[in-house]
């Protein structure tokens, strides 16, 4: 009796605040019987005692009565008489999965129990938001097993990502994408973690989603709230808060067995501490992954060369200042090891690679945060400020097998007798990325309520990126030319949301960047110095972002919209060959119209249909110069067009069915005079922006049922993934994708315990997820990364 006993601290007031907040503490779902219930007054609960208890206490002198349909379920109906008809409970304290709704469950949704895109920055309700907003519950991201960035990519069409290697990829968004490569280019979508920056021109860091919330995707530009590097949208996962009424602990294990390769297995922690009886608490994520490896390398008499180790954690102490003020201040980590590329050779036999060099890779992500709020009601302020640190350091090789030269121009690096002497020997390239960054934020709101709502903000950022590259060749070793960006970014912006007339919202917002950049070049020859060439470069820059949009609701759950954003990258300075070269500022700017119907919640059927045009002017593009390496310019305009949909019905309260697409066009349609001969050698190749597929579809499947006291949940999905092209030019301009990736996740239990097995790749297709190997090596139309085989997961979750 006394372990099932919890904490309670629910103040008293309507039932749909107590309620959710007492399901929360008790760790239990309670549905409602009738939705006029929801404005009953309950008595406050305080204490340790059972969740009996603790629902008695509420309800008394209510005329309502608490009905057990589980072991932790509950109904609340009249006493007088029961009603069929039950709202969705408020999600559990903390599950490992959302928990399966009960057969007699209904969706009815409270009055205000209604989502909020928090995106928006002015909580602004999902049904009053001009646009189209993925929302994923983390429960959801992390049934069938953690994954990443991969979870969000599984279920969202409309973003895709290169394939290089966890930690090292770069993310787009709706047929915004520039290149291949991590270069000295700014990412076009923008990553938040809660309220914090967490990138700003390195790669997706690969943070892992455990105890997460939720995460929001919002199709871009979001120039106006979030500035420069959101040209395709952004992506912001949402951590579980501290919680100071209970203390918590969940663990989850699982072991995976790869077909054709190793076996692997993944471990996580976390718990929630209340400290003290002052409302603070400590909240504390860790986790350790072991990816096994599935690709061969006969040349090194190696198989299964390209496992992945990943570790990481996180932790936040939320102090409550008292007078609703609360400080949290927290810190992540991950470092993510893998021991070998993970491309195979076209021509050779599956899932197998003839490479003289060990590609190895290694991440570093740091960050320290410390944010403060303030609620007074129907005004919020927020400070969030964070520290940056984060390193990749890369392999690549440069030769071929039997000492065919790749494509780096070596007779400019050795005398022709070094050559001669080490001819036989492989060749490699090492490149590390190393990036600072310093970020703060503050903002007040009104959150949207009686017709209006608004937002204004200022941001300060300070991000300093260095690249380092290093060619080897036998024993020996010659530093190459490498650059230092730097960007000092101060930000003011605004933005109102106003309900013109009746079911018309108007939107609008502006945001002015001023921006001072400066780079130099490293590691430079003497005589480039000597020749009085420019090594170092510095501007100012102002930029201004204005949206506008427009919403209206003309019929009952029809939604049509209207907007129109802009979004920037700033330039810099890149390598070319033993020189550094300056690269413009890119802007895109899109217009978008959309139709929604349905709620997300309420709706037997939800869907979304949108089109959009962007010109995007002064493209940012990394390629491959004349010496054989990646460098970076302003390749020309371009223009994208993108049709993008979705729908979900739910069959019955067991049952629902998913389905998204897009169709992308796009077109560099006006080279820039620079890069007019680098595409002589191809021209049919540079018209179409790389790394985004033509099209791509997704469905899934979800079922559900009650096994006893345990919920039993299966979701089967299935991704298509259209082609696309590699890069721009001659070299990069291979095509990849056109294959199909599936999955069969199922959970039998409750919030405390469960048993899951996942099944990915079903059907073990190879596929080519993306089809650069190395760019040091001549044809490397030769090369694809191949989807990981079948791979099966069992594990187990337990919570107290």
């Amino acid at each position: 009796m006394a372990a099932e006993e919890s904490r309670y601290d629910v103040p008293g007031g309507r039932l749909s605040s107590a309620l959710p907040l007492l399901s929360r503490q008790a760790g239990v779902s309670i549905s409602v019987a009738d939705a006029q219930l929801w404005a009953t007054r309950v008595k406050p609960v305080r204490g340790r005692m059972g969740v009996d208890e603790a629902i008695r206490r509420m309800l008394a002198g209510t005329g309502t009565r608490a009905v057990r349909v589980s072991a932790t379920s509950w109904r609340i109906e009249r006493q007088a008489s029961v009603q069929r008809v039950s709202h969705r409970a408020a999600p559990p304290r903390q599950p490992p999965q959302p928990r399966a709704r009960a057969p007699d469950d209904f969706l009815v949704a409270a009055p205000e129990d209604e989502i909020i895109v928090n995106a928006t920055k002015t909580e602004l309700p999902y049904s009053q938001f001009a646009g189209v907003a993925t929302l994923l519950d983390g429960g959801d991201l992390a049934f069938g097993g953690e994954r990443g960035t991969d979870s969000i990519l599984s279920r969202v069409a409309t973003v895709s990502s290169t394939h290089l290697g966890s930690g090292r990829n770069k993310l787009f968004i709706r047929g915004i994408a520039d290149s291949s490569f991590t270069g000295p280019t700014q990412a076009t979508v923008g990553q938040y973690l809660g309220d914090i920056r967490i990138s700003y021109n390195a790669p997706d860091p690969d943070l892992r989603l455990y105890d997460i919330d939720g995460v929001e995707v919002l199709e871009g530009p979001q120039g106006t709230l979030y500035g420069a590097g959101s040209l395709g949208g952004i992506i912001r996962a949402v951590p579980k808060a501290p919680d100071a009424h209970a203390m918590t602990l969940q663990a989850i294990g699982g072991l995976t067995l790869t077909q054709h390769g190793e076996p692997g297995g993944d471990i996580a922690g976390i718990v929630n501490l209340p400290v003290g009886d002052g409302g603070h608490a400590l909240r504390l994520v860790g986790y350790m992954i072991s990816e096994g490896g599935y690709i061969d390398n006969p040349l090194r008499g190696q198989d299964d060369v390209n496992r992945v180790h990943i570790r990481g954690g996180r932790g936040v102490f939320r102090i409550d200042a008292g007078d609703d003020w609360t400080v949290d201040v927290g810190g992540v980590y991950q470092a993510i090891t893998s021991d070998d590329a993970q491309y195979a050779d076209k021509d050779a036999p599956p899932l197998m690679r003839h490479s003289l060099v060990q590609q190895n890779a290694k991440a570093r992500y740091a960050m320290g945060t410390v944010v403060l709020a303030k609620d007074w009601g129907s005004l919020r302020f927020q400070s969030s400020n964070a520290y940056v640190r984060h390193r990749l350091a890369e392999r690549f090789d440069a030769s071929l097998p039997n000492g065919v030269a790749g494509t780096v121009d070596v007779d400019r690096l050795f005398a022709p007798a070094v050559i001669d002497a080490f001819a036989d020997r492989p060749r490699v390239l090492d490149q590390r990325n190393r990036t600072t960054m310093i970020v703060s934020e503050n903002r007040l709101s009104r959150p949207f309520h009686d017709g209006w709502g608004w937002v204004l903000g200022a941001s300060f950022i300070d991000n300093r990126t260095a690249q380092r590259r290093e060619y080897g060749f036998g024993g020996l070793r010659t530093t190459l030319p490498g650059v230092q960006n730097d960007i000092t970014e101060f930000t003011g912006y605004a933005e109102a949301n106003v309900e013109l007339v009746r079911d018309v919202i108007l939107s609008g917002g502006a945001r002015l960047s001023h921006m001072r950049l400066g780079g130099s070049a490293e590691d430079v020859p003497f005589a480039v110095k000597l020749a009085g060439e420019a090594t170092t470069a510095s501007r100012r820059e102002t930029d201004l972002l204005p949206s506008l949009s427009i919403l209206a609701t003309p019929l009952d759950n029809v939604k049509l919209y209207a907007r129109y954003q802009e979004g920037f990258r700033p330039g810099g300075l890149a390598i070319d060959g033993d020189f550094v070269r300056r690269f413009r500022n890119d802007q895109v700017r899109t217009w978008e119209a959309g139709m929604r119907f349905g709620d997300k919640r309420n709706s037997i059927v939800d869907a979304n249909v949108a089109v959009s045009h962007s010109r995007w002017r002064d493209i940012q593009a990394d390629f491959i110069d004349s010496n054989g390496f990646p460098t970076t310019a302003n390749i020309g305009d371009g223009r994208i067009t993108s049709v993008t949909g979705a729908l979900t019905l739910r069959a019955s309260s067991a049952l629902t069915f998913e389905l998204g697409g897009v169709y992308n066009h796009s077109k560099v349609d006006e080279l820039a005079p620079q890069i007019l001969p680098i595409f002589a050698a191809a021209p049919a190749r540079l018209g179409r922006i790389p790394n985004v597929a033509s099209h791509a579809a997704r469905g899934s499947v979800t079922y559900v049922m009650q096994l006893g006291d345990r919920d039993f949940r299966v979701n089967g999905w299935a991704n298509y993934v259209g082609p696309s092209r590699l890069g721009i030019g001659p070299i990069l301009g291979e095509g990849q994708g056109d294959y199909v990736d599936t999955g069969l996740a199922m959970r039998l239990g409750d919030e405390r315990r469960g048993l899951s097995l996942t099944l990915t790749n079903l059907f073990d297709a190879r596929g080519n997820r993306f089809a650069l190997g190395t760019p040091f090596l001549e044809g490397s139309a030769g090369f694809l990364t191949p989807l990981r085989p079948r791979t099966l997961r069992v594990a187990v979750d337990i919570a107290y």
